[in-house]
C-alpha cells in the first residue's frame, strides 16, 4: 500500500510539473473476477495497475487487449484498451529426478515449462498435456523422452520415447510387435538403461511331410518250394504316414521344426517268404563217379590235418571220436549238431562223412577237408558239396 501511494504521488508531481496534461484513455482493468474501468493518462501496465490499486507480484503478467506485454513498457493509447492481470499460480512439477515447485503466470502448461527452461519434445510424457490452461494450482508430471537404438529386420533405428514399457515405446515409434514377434527386453519390461532394444520378427509355416514305414519279413516253411530255395508267398508293402510339421522362423532364419500330428495313411503289410522243404533226389556224374544226392550246396573248402588245425597243438581225433584222415570233414558247430554222420561228396576230394566241427569263415558256407599229416593237401576254393542219400530223418532246412 505504501508503494502504491509513493507511485501515485510521483505521478501527480510529474503531471504538475509538465508543460501540459498527458493524453488519457478509457482503460478496463481485469484482475481475476474483478473489473475496473478508468480514464487514465498513458503509462506502463505497472503504472496503471498501481493507479487502480491492483498489487501484482514478480511472476504475474499483463495482457493488453489479450496480448502479453511487458509490465514496464508504455501502453499505446490509441483508444479504449483492456488490461488484464494474470496472477502467478503454484505449479508442482514431478519428474524422474524429483519434485520442483514453480510460480508461473503462463497461460498453458507447455509455456510454463518452456519459461522454466525445460525444452519439450513431442515424445515427452506430460500430464496434463502441454495445451492445458492453467487456472489454479496444478501438479504436472513430466518424463523427458530418451533416445533408444532399435535393431529390427537387419536395420538400426533411433527413436525417442518416454513410455513405461518396451512395447509401448515400439508402438509409439511405429514398430509394433505383431503376432509371434517378441522383443529383447520383453514387451512388458521397462525400457533398458543401456538404450538397446532388439525386435525379433517371428513367422511360422506348416508343411505336410510323408514318411514311409518299412515292412517286416517273415520266413515260413513251404512244402511247395524246393529245398534251399526261397519264394515270396505274399509280397510286402511299405506303410505311409503324413505329418504336420510346424516350422518357426526368426528374422527369416529357420529355428525349429516340430511335428504336431502324424496320421497313418497306409499300414505296412508283412512280406511272407517261404523257404523250401521239398526234397528231390537227383543223380549226377562227378569225377567219373555216379552219385545220388538230395542237396547240393556251394561251399568254400579248406583242409586240415592233426597237426595243421590252426593251433600250436596236434589233434588226432575229430569231435565224433574218429581219427583225422581223408574221408572225414568238418563244418561249423550248428551244422555239425544237425548233420553229424551225413555222407557227402566233394569234387576233387571224394566221399566223406561229417565228423568234426570248426570255427568256419564268416559270411561263407564252409567245409574243412580232413587229411593225415603225411597226406595233407592245401585247399582254398569254392566247390559244390553234394549231400548223398539216404535223406536223413531230420533236415536242417535253413542253412546258417
Amino acid at each position: 500500500m505504501r508503494l502504491h501511494r509513493l507511485t501515485l504521488a510521483l505521478l501527480l508531481l510529474l503531471t504538475a510539473c509538465g508543460t501540459g496534461a498527458p493524453p488519457t484513455t478509457t482503460i478496463t482493468i481485469l484482475d481475476g473476477g474483478q473489473a475496473f474501468t478508468r480514464t487514465d493518462p498513458a503509462g506502463s501496465p505497472a503504472d496503471l495497475f498501481l493507479k487502480a490499486g491492483v498489487i501484482f507480484g514478480p511472476n504475474d503478467r499483463a495482457l493488453l487487449n489479450g496480448m502479453p506485454v511487458p509490465m514496464n513498457d508504455p501502453v499505446p493509447m490509441a483508444g479504449p484498451v483492456t488490461l488484464q492481470l494474470l496472477r502467478a499460480q503454484a505449479l508442482t512439477l514431478v519428474t524422474p529426478e524429483g519434485t520442483r515447485a514453480l510460480q508461473t503466470s503462463a497461460p498453458t502448461v507447455g509455456e510454463a515449462l518452456r519459461e522454466a527452461g525445460i525444452p519439450l519434445h513431442l515424445s515427452d510424457f506430460l500430464d496434463p498435456p502441454a495445451g492445458t490452461t492453467i487456472t489454479g494450482a496444478l501438479t504436472v508430471t513430466y518424463t523427458p523422452a530418451r533416445e533408444y537404438i532399435v535393431g529390427v529386420g537387419g536395420q538400426t533405428l533411433r527413436i525417442r520415447s518416454s513410455a513405461r514399457t518396451v512395447g509401448a515405446a515400439l508402438a509409439e515409434a511405429g514398430i509394433p510387435l505383431l503376432g509371434l514377434d517378441y522383443s529383447l527386453p520383453s514387451e512388458n519390461g521397462a525400457l533398458p538403461i543401456d538404450g538397446q532394444i532388439r525386435v525379433v520378427r517371428v513367422s511360422e509355416s506348416v508343411v505336410l511331410a510323408q514318411k514311409s514305414i518299412p515292412f517286416e519279413s517273415e520266413f515260413v516253411a513251404s512244402a511247395d518250394v524246393l529245398l534251399d530255395q526261397q519264394q515270396i508267398l505274399e509280397p510286402g508293402q511299405t506303410g505311409l504316414t503324413v505329418s504336420r510339421v510346424r516350422i518357426r522362423y526368426e528374422d527369416g532364419q529357420e529355428i525349429t521344426r516340430q511335428t504336431e500330428a502324424e496320421t497313418l495313411v497306409r499300414p505296412p503289410q508283412k512280406q511272407i517268404t517261404g523257404f523250401g522243404t521239398k526234397v528231390e533226389i537227383k543223380t549226377a556224374s562227378v569225377d567219373g563217379v555216379q552219385i545220388e544226392y538230395w542237396r547240393a550246396v556251394q561251399m568254400y573248402a579248406t583242409a586240415y590235418s592233426p597237426c595243421r588245425s590252426g593251433t600250436s597243438q596236434c589233434y588226432p581225433f575229430t569231435a565224433s571220436g574218429k581219427p583225422v584222415k581223408r574221408g572225414v570233414v568238418a563244418v561249423i558247430s550248428s551244422w555239425y549238431a544237425n548233420m553229424r554222420g551225413q555222407p557227402v561228396y566233394v569234387p576233387g576230394y571224394g566221399r566223406a562223412t561229417i565228423e568234426d566241427l570248426g570255427g568256419g569263415i564268416p559270411g561263407r558256407h564252409w567245409i574243412d577237408l580232413g587229411y593225415t599229416d603225411s597226406e595233407y593237401q592245401s585247399w582254398g576254393v569254392w566247390v559244390t558239396v553234394y549231400f548223398l542219400t539216404p535223406v536223413p530223418p531230420t533236415i536242417m532246412y535253413v542253412l546258417d
